[in-house]
């Protein structure tokens, strides 16, 4: 498969995997309030994202399955085509008298689409040779963030012309075209020789999790987007006390914001396709503190629209080019023969270690106020450069590529 070919079916499967995760966090609030929900209710709808947080627990068995002769197409086409129908069985559900079947559906959409993403994952790390990382994970980032656009915000916007059942047929069509993709891409073929038990393969990934370096490596994932988390939590409510109306916040950091972070991606991407992916990592560090400043001082001197928006389109655009050079350095101390679960294993710890700061944001602004708590993000983001210091440019051997 040439590269291109590869980065395109990366990029379609991303974008598929994207949609339920934007339809439950973008538009499912929007249409739940059309149809009379509690706010209270409404603030229960991220438990719809659970398997995001819980597919570590069955990252070993989709990594099992993958690796069998055929394994590839055996496990994603049966994915896909389930991501479809569950999308056909939504759109035929009439709100609001089904709205709990909705809702269950909508978690079966996630747990289909986390599941098919440590499949994707693990198809990335066999896909993609070492120079190829930095566009391997800018197709991941920006198809997963293209995904969440179309199924939070484009297809929610072109309800007023085909209603929410378009929205679900629409999803389903893609999730559809993504498998006959897979079938015709002739990505059926047997992975490398890796272990072959469940078992097997988590003892292979927990030996990989303590090769040398790593534990610098699971600090520097779980530590790197702290700072600016407990920003970016407590950004928006900061605009309202500001004045500034929630269109406008939805406009500037929900439509600008997202576009620019997409764009970031892709430069991201190319920067660690350009220059080594430690470098890169380096560079985003550095110019992500340039934004972070830019927050305290609107909380320190006034938020006009024209500065807010300024810093806003650049911290989306800075965050996004690091995390992708960030995914690309995951990737790059991966054990090849079980790239899904160890992978999966890493992107769990970079989920978990930005919990603790959106937690304890709230309560962090009522105690020390906005110009304080946006200059303690700023500083927990400059003291993560000593641990990309210490990480060093060269990355761990990637068991299953020339390394056992």
């Amino acid at each position: 498969m040439t590269r291109p070919a590869r980065l395109a079916l990366l990029g379609l499967l991303y974008t598929v995997q994207g949609l339920p995760y934007g339809l439950q966090a973008t538009a499912l609030p929007a249409m739940l309030r059309e149809q009379g929900v509690t706010l209270a209710s409404i603030g229960l709808l991220t438990l719809l994202a659970a398997p995001w947080s819980l597919k570590l627990l069955w990252a070993p068995w989709v990594d099992r399955a993958r690796q069998r002769p055929g394994g590839r197409q055996r496990v994603l086409v049966p994915l896909l085509l389930s991501l479809a129908g569950l999308c056909l069985l939504a759109a035929m559900a009439p709100l609001p008298e089904a709205l709990s079947l909705l809702l269950v559906l909508i978690l079966a959409m996630n747990l289909v689409a986390a599941t098919q993403d440590i499949a994707v994952d693990g198809l990335a790390v066999e896909l993609l040779p070492e120079r190829e990382l930095g566009l391997g994970n800018a197709a991941q980032v920006v198809g997963f963030k293209v995904g969440m656009l179309l199924g939070g915000g484009l297809l929610l916007w072109a309800t007023q012309w085909i209603g929410y059942a378009g929205l679900f047929l629409v999803m389903g069509g893609l999730a559809a075209l993504a498998a006959g993709v897979v079938l015709r891409s002739g990505e059926g073929q047997a992975a490398a020789a890796s272990p072959t038990s469940a078992g097997a393969i988590l003892s292979r990934t927990w030996a990989a999790l303590r090769w040398p370096g790593m534990g610098l490596a699971l600090a520097f994932i779980a530590s790197y987007k702290l700072g600016e988390t407990l920003i970016d939590a407590m950004f928006k409510p900061f605009l309202v006390d500001q004045g500034h109306s929630s269109a406008q916040i939805g406009l500037w950091v929900g439509t600008w914001g997202l576009l620019f972070s997409i764009a970031g991606s892709l430069a991201g991407g190319l920067l660690a396709s350009r220059a080594s992916i430690h470098a890169a990592l380096g560079l985003c560090l550095l110019l992500r503190l340039i934004p972070l400043v830019g927050t305290v001082a609107l909380a320190v001197y006034g938020a006009p629209a024209q500065a807010v928006i300024l810093v806003t389109c650049a911290e989306h655009f800075v965050g996004g080019a690091l995390t992708t050079a960030t995914f690309a350095f995951m990737m790059s101390r991966v054990d090849r023969s079980v790239g899904g679960t160890h992978f999966t294993a890493l992107a769990t710890v970079e989920v978990l270690g930005k919990a603790p700061a959106a937690l304890a944001s709230g309560f962090l602004a009522q105690a020390l106020g906005y110009p304080a708590l946006f200059a303690l993000g700023a500083a927990l983001s400059l003291g993560v450069l000593p641990l990309w210091a210490a990480l060093g440019p060269r990355p761990e051997p990637r068991a299953g590529a020339g390394a056992g």
